[in-house]
């Protein structure tokens, strides 16, 4: 069998099920009940600054 058709084959069906399986598996580990707290902060990161831009050092002291 030459390789591009094995390669072909594999992805076709044993990896588009892993990606499928690892894929369920990250939507249900965000969603399980104990990560609200975990991701409450994050979701609103766009609206942090909405009435006006950011203070020109902010982004700097926070990453020294």
């Amino acid at each position: 069998m030459e390789t591009y058709t094995f390669l072909r084959a594999f992805a076709d069906s044993w990896m588009l099920l892993f990606l499928f399986v690892f894929f369920i598996g990250v939507v249900i580990w965000v969603l399980r009940p104990g990560s609200t707290k975990t991701y409450e902060e994050p979701s609103s990161i766009p609206f942090r600054h909405e009435d006006k831009p950011a203070p020109r050092g902010e982004a700097d002291a926070k990453e020294a």
